[in-house]
Formats: structure tokens, sequence, C-alpha cells
């Protein structure tokens, strides 16, 4: 009969699969979990914790939100906390126009973190970015045992100009010396970056500047013809292009003598060619095209520098619309004894120049017995010096 009930007069029971293992694993009655926060607490650093139940234990989220990582950044650029932590530089800025340099005086730092406890002995080195080179890197003297060092020392900057101003940019390193902790390299503490368009001409400027981490830079590429230029242990940023140095050249036309008068000054942030991080230069002079010993000149070797003072004057006889029609091609040489002589850089000065090169050819030539000054960057062609 339909709905008959099994025999026994009892209804069968049946078992869902969640009840059988809830008993097979927990016999008994299966009590639910009220508030699953009491066991698993979110954490909200930026909120009070709110606790539903009272628990004796110490609170979580409390103890996170008084870490010092997450405490409110007082700058709202986030780098106020990294850059005071390594202390602040005192400088002073001068760009000289009319002699065409740049000064910058390390007058103190305050508060330096160094790495370890305990006295610092450190210096500040200076670069010129971008196109920084070796030469370009000027340093203070190494003041020892303190952490609030007083430099109040002057780097100056030869050749630099007002182009130089407008895209150019200083770079200050406060550096503790390797060679009293017996380590093969500076470590920096912080540096600071500061664009020179901000310049004004002859007027001072000084500056309290907070150092910031020092940011990863690559090493130097070495020239074609540089034999040391891969042995240098210090970083420099580069770019391509990379300078090789600046020459100023004074010239006269001389109406008494009836001739040009070429004076070789001085050079500025010479490349290096040596491996002791130096060269030996000296600067060759050609008037061409001319024949014999008197169109060639050659001045002195200054050893050990990148930043050598000649002060030489040379003469070519001849007058003014000769000279006009004819090319000087100026040098720089690193000497090296029993081997070829490594070429540095030049630049030519002619009629057929351009820019700052033909400028200073046709005032000189244009005016008698007046000395005109000028600073010319150094570029990578070799010159012709004839036979």
């Amino acid at each position: 009969m339909a709905g008959t009930a099994p025999a026994g007069g009892r209804r069968a029971q049946r078992v869902s699969m969640q009840e059988h293992m809830a008993i097979d694993v927990s016999p008994g009655p299966i009590r639910p979990i009220r508030l699953i926060s009491d066991y698993f607490p979110h954490f909200y650093p930026f909120a009070e914790p709110v606790l539903r139940t009272p628990d004796p234990r110490p609170a979580l989220v409390p103890a996170i939100r008084s870490s010092p990582q997450l405490q409110p950044d007082p700058d709202p650029e986030g780098d106020s906390d990294d850059s005071t932590a390594l202390g602040t530089l005192e400088f002073t800025l001068l760009f000289d126009a009319e002699n065409s340099a740049l000064h910058c005086t390390a007058h103190c730092a305050k508060g330096l973190k160094p790495p370890t406890s305990g006295s610092v002995d450190t210096y500040v080195k200076a670069n010129l970015l971008p196109e920084s080179s070796k030469a370009s890197q000027l340093r203070t003297r190494t003041v020892r045992g303190t952490r609030g060092p007083i430099w109040e020392e002057t780097l100056t900057y030869h050749g630099f100009t007002g182009q130089d101003a407008g895209h150019k940019t200083l770079r200050l390193c406060v550096c503790e010396d390797p060679r009293l902790r017996r380590r093969r390299r500076a470590l920096p503490l912080g540096e600071l970056r500061v664009p020179l368009r901000k310049l004004a001409p002859n007027r001072a400027r000084s500056f309290n500047i907070c150092l910031e981490k020092r940011r990863p830079t690559k090493r130097p590429k070495s020239l074609d013809t540089a034999r040391g230029m891969s042995l240098y242990e210090e970083e420099v940023e580069t770019v391509p292009g990379e300078e090789r140095g600046r020459i100023l050249l004074s010239l006269c036309y001389s109406s008494q003598r009836g001739g040009l008068l070429v004076g070789v000054l001085r050079c500025a942030h010479l490349a290096p060619m040596d491996a002791n991080g130096y060269s030996d230069p000296f600067v060759r002079l050609f008037l061409h095209p001319n024949s014999g010993k008197k169109s060639k000149y050659k001045t002195s070797v200054r050893r050990k520098t990148l930043n050598p003072e000649f002060n030489e004057e040379f003469f070519y006889a001849g007058p003014r619309e000769e000279l006009a029609q004819k090319v000087l091609l100026v040098s720089v040489w690193d000497y090296d004894l029993g081997t070829a002589d490594d070429f540095i850089g030049g630049v030519q000065l002619s009629g057929q120049a351009s820019g700052e090169c033909l400028r200073h050819w046709h005032e000189c030539l244009g005016r008698s017995d007046r000395r005109l000054e000028l600073w010319h960057p150094l570029d990578g062609t070799p010159p012709y010096l004839g036979d």
C-alpha cells in the first residue's frame, strides 16, 4: 500500500554528509564562532581599534600604531625624514662672470649620521653635472674627529661660463675619508644638488640644505685614447659626449710686430690619461697652411695635473689679410716617456669655424693691439700637424 510505514512503524532517518562529518570529527553540539575577529584581528594603523569584547591580553593594533615607521610624515613630499636624518650642509656659491669662474665655499656640516658610532673624518666633494668627469671633481681637506666639521674652504671651477650656468648642476657630497678607516673607497654620508641657473652673476648666495641619500650613478666610459680611465675607483655621472676639458687662449694682433700673438694661459678639467688619475699635459700650436718650424710651437710640460697653468706666449708673423685665411690648430697632449703622447683634446680657430671660435678669431684680427681672452671647450678630433 502506498504510504505504508516501514516495518516496526519507524520512519528511516537520513543523515547529510555535513552532519556526518561534524559528528565524526567533533561529536556533540556545534557552536558557531560569534566574532572571528577576536581570534584573527585586523590591523588598521590609521584608526583607533574597536575592541568588541574585553581581552586580558595586550592589544596588537596600538603597538603597530606607535611604530616609528607609521608615524605621519611632517614633510608632504615624503623626503624630509630621510634627508634631515643625514644632516645639513652650509655653503656659498658665487658665479664670477668676469673671470669665468664658479666659487663654492664649504662652510660646515651639522648633524652628520655616520654608519658607525663615534667620531667621523669627513670632506666635501664637488662635481659638475651632467658630463661629469674625474677632472671636474674637487674636494676640500679632511676634518677629523667630529660630526659637525668646519671647513671654510673655497673650491673654484675655472672656465665656467654663463652657458654652463644655464644647464649644469652642482653636486656636493659629504664623504668619510677612506684612508683613515682602511677602506678602498670613500663612504658617502649624504649629498645634495643645486641647479646653477638659479645663480645671479657676480652675486654670492648662501645655502643651508639637508643632505639626501646618494643617487646611483654610472662608472665613466674610457675615452678612445685614455688608458687609465677604467682604473678609477670613484663613481661619476656621465653622458655621451663627455667633456675633455677647456683651454683659455689669448689672441692679439700686434701692429708693431706685424703678426699674431697667441697666449696659452691655462687648461681646466682635462681628461685624465694616466693610471694614477692625472695627466702630464702640454699644448701644441700649428698655423695651417704654413711651412717651416715657425708654424709649430709647444709649451712646457706640467706634471701630474688636470688643471695646468702655462702663461706662455707665441708669435706668428704675417699681415692681417694673410692670417685671416689660415687656421690655428690648438691641441692638448699628455706627455709619455718612451711611448707616443696621448691626445687629450683640441680646438680650431679660423674664419670657417663657428660659435665662440669664430667670434674670437674675427674680433682678434679686426682690432689691433688688444688682447682677447676666451675659454674654449676641447673636442676629440686630433689635429693635422703637417709632416
